[in-house]
């Protein structure tokens, strides 16, 4: 079944498009400042990215900031390749989030990548995260690490998104931003950065208030960031984040079957409205981090967090509706030794670790009438937590040749104990251990060309919400369910000739078994098993280029085929094997072309006076919605204008925004809800949009 959403006379050719933003990466052009991005997560060191050797990106501030108001990660990841972010136009449900796949089956937040935040897991030990726990408005850099060395990280098979806040600058300074768009969007952030002796601060407040695209998606949202640093010692430097994330409302518009979408792609799923359907959030999180220098080759980084989420959610389900609700506490500790040493004369540098989380939730249920609590009929104590050890070596074996190898042992629990059944049936424990070891191989051709290839064991476990109901759908903890695990392979290329361009492309395969795939669901109650096979392979290229000293353009193309590679049942349907696995688009370009009136000389901070004005360019395939493929939605093109201009205001700045998101205002589906049950698949995405922004920067 193909709804409608049927590809737009105006959507661009994709391949035409695609042909025009490779030609410009080979353009030629004159020298500018070479792209020196500084990741960390590949080695739990810094280094630049492009002796990282694994396929990783780094998003800086300038690019986050550019992007868009700053709400969702949308904006500014999609530029990642093999990372696909689909904007659901629906804050009740979080973004839909995958890397190379994992992580396009959830229905709920993100699960199967890793998220750290400062250094902090917005991660559950189940594998679920929430994307909306990162501020955006005081964010310096984003990392995505995909691939095998991801595996590090222990339950998280996709990968690794990293947030850091930004840090206090020397000249202490005040910000405020304030953006208007389409549907009622109002965005506002003020923020403090600055230094007092030997302490920096970043304080940020923001909000965000939307009428949403669709009937009955209206959301508030209030987010605060305060980061603390300082040094307790000469060797020994601290931070202190504290962050709190209050939604006191987010309406959930649902999906649409074929039918809806076909008539009204605006309007709400069915019942969405009649039950006020809608999700509260206030989540409240306190962490710190501390790294020593014992001497030149060795240091210690520990980290403790605690934090709170209460959440509270109105569905459709049964006769009149229900209610949902969450009461979580969270906490953990790391701990991380980082040296260097010679090993039979070959220089090693060596990370060792240990990490402990826990996550303790009271979660109830019950029956709602009119949008408000009728009953309860759910009532238990949940719990997850890991223990996790972790070690790893990078080595220069040779003039040319570098190895990286490395082993973590996890332990995931999850247990419940049910107060609501008396039978106990609701009750139950289980615990998944695995050893994801990993290597790889460094090929330095040159200081302009490195060639790699790793291999990792990955896996997966299920998450509380997954071994909830029984295979038969009844409210049983279900521990038949075993965890995925993956093999990971992967070739990469990273070329820079010059200072002007740099190109970065992986080939990718990763064999899994056990995935967690749904057995049933019927009234809400969704139970689930596991697959026998499934099987990932692509490639992934990002490339940007100056094109001359006011040109700047930018590539990121991913191609995969995902599929199951045994047949299995779901419920009662047959998947053949051969089926593509549901929620991810076969591929996804992104392009860029940026003029500036200044030159693009990768200058930092305070923006320069002048004019910026780009064009940016995306493509998916078509997404498959379920198990049979008997549901899909097209895939799409779309285009996108920005244009931003700066004044200096003394030694401050102001600057003025503008977008037009889908310039062409093509008809197309977002994204979909994976394998739902009453076929309520689709979720569209706006047609032609706009945002205006402003932005003043005054230092003290």
């Amino acid at each position: 079944m193909r709804p409608a959403g049927e590809k737009s006379r105006r959507t661009l050719s994709a391949k035409t498009a695609l042909t025009l933003a490779v030609t410009s990466l080979f353009y030629p052009c004159v020298d500018a400042q070479t792209l020196a991005d500084v990741v960390v997560t590949a080695s739990r060191a810094q280094q630049r990215s492009f002796d990282a050797p694994a396929a990783i990106q780094s998003i800086d501030r300038d690019t986050i900031q550019n992007a868009g108001p700053q709400v969702n990660l949308s904006e500014s990841l999609n530029r990642v390749p093999g990372l696909t972010i689909l904007n659901r136009q629906n804050y009740a449900q979080d973004l839909q989030l995958s890397i190379r796949g994992f992580g396009a089956r959830s229905t709920f937040g993100i699960r199967g990548i890793r998220l750290l935040v400062d250094g902090i897991p917005a991660t559950t030990p189940d594998g679920q995260g929430q994307g909306s726990s990162i501020s955006l408005t005081s964010t310096e850099r984003i990392e995505v690490l995909r691939g095998p060395l991801a595996q590090m990280y222990g339950n998280s098979a996709g990968g690794v998104i990293q947030a850091f806040t930004r840090d206090a600058p020397e000249q202490a300074e005040v910000g405020a931003q304030y953006y208007l768009g389409s549907f009622g969007m109002q965005r506002s952030d003020w923020q403090y950065a600055g230094r007092a002796g030997d302490y920096g601060l970043v304080v940020d407040y923001s909000t965000f208030d939307t009428q949403g695209y669709r009937d009955n998606s209206k959301t508030e949202r209030k987010q605060f960031n305060g980061k603390l640093s300082f040094n307790a010692s000469e060797k020994t430097h601290v931070n202190v984040v504290f962050n709190q994330f209050d939604m006191p409302l987010a309406q959930d518009p649902l999906g649409l079957t074929a039918a809806q979408l076909a008539a009204n792609p605006a309007q709400a799923g069915n019942n969405a409205v009649s039950r006020r359907t809608r999700k509260t959030v206030l989540q409240n999180q306190l962490g710190s981090s501390l790294v020593h220098t014992i001497d030149t080759e060795r240091a210690v980084t520990a980290r403790l967090y605690y934090g709170t989420r209460d959440n509270l959610q109105y569905q459709t389900l049964g006769a009149t509706g229900a209610w949902v609700g969450l009461n979580r506490h969270y906490y953990g500790a790391g701990l991380q030794y980082n040296a260097q040493s010679k090993l039979g004369g070959i220089p090693v540098r060596w990370v060792a670790g240990y990490e402990f989380d826990r996550s303790q939730e009271k979660r109830q249920g019950g029956v709602a009438a009119l949008g408000e609590k009728a009953s309860t009929t759910r009532n238990e104590d949940n719990r997850a937590e890991n223990n996790d050890v972790f070690i790893q070596a990078s080595a220069l074996v040779s003039d040319k040749v570098s190895m990286v190898a490395g082993l973590r042992h996890s332990t995931v629990r999850l247990s419940s104990a049910d107060n609501y059944l008396s039978d106990g049936n609701g009750s139950g424990s289980v615990s998944y251990q695995a050893a994801s070891p990993v290597l790889g191989l460094t090929y330095h051709a040159s200081d302009d060309l490195n060639l790699y290839a790793n291999y990792g064991k990955g896996f997966e476990g299920p998450t509380l919400a997954e071994v909830a109901y029984s295979g038969g759908g009844t409210p049983a903890f279900n521990t038949a369910i075993n965890a995925s695990s993956s093999q990971h392979y992967e070739l990469g290329i990273k070329w820079a000739p010059s200072s002007r361009l740099r190109l970065d492309f992986t080939l990718f395969q990763i064999n899994s078994d056990d995935e967690i795939v749904v057995a049933r669901s019927s009234g809400g109650n969704t139970s689930f098993k596991n697959a026998p096979g499934t099987r990932r392979t692509g490639w992934e290229l990002t490339g940007s280029t100056q094109l001359a000293a006011n040109w700047q353009a930018t590539l990121a193309a991913t191609q995969i085929d995902a599929t199951f590679s045994q047949a299995f049942t779901s419920g009662t349907s047959g998947i053949a094997s051969g089926n593509r696995i549901p929620g991810i688009p076969k591929h996804f370009i992104f392009s860029e072309l940026l003029w500036s009136s200044q030159s693009l000389d990768g200058a930092k901070r305070l923006p320069k006076p002048g004019s910026q004005v780009g064009i940016e360019f995306t493509q998916a395939g078509r997404l498959y919605a379920n198990d049979t493929n008997t549901a899909s939605a097209d895939g799409y093109a779309t285009l996108n204008l920005k244009a931003s201009h700066a004044w200096a205001v003394g030694a401050g700045s102001l600057t003025v925004y503008g977008r037009i998101d889908n310039l062409t205002d093509a008809r197309y589906v977002g994204s979909v809800i994976v394998n739902q049950a009453l076929s309520q698949f689709y979720e569209p995405a706006p047609g032609r949009t706009w945002t205006l922004g402003l932005r003043l920067i005054l230092p003290l």
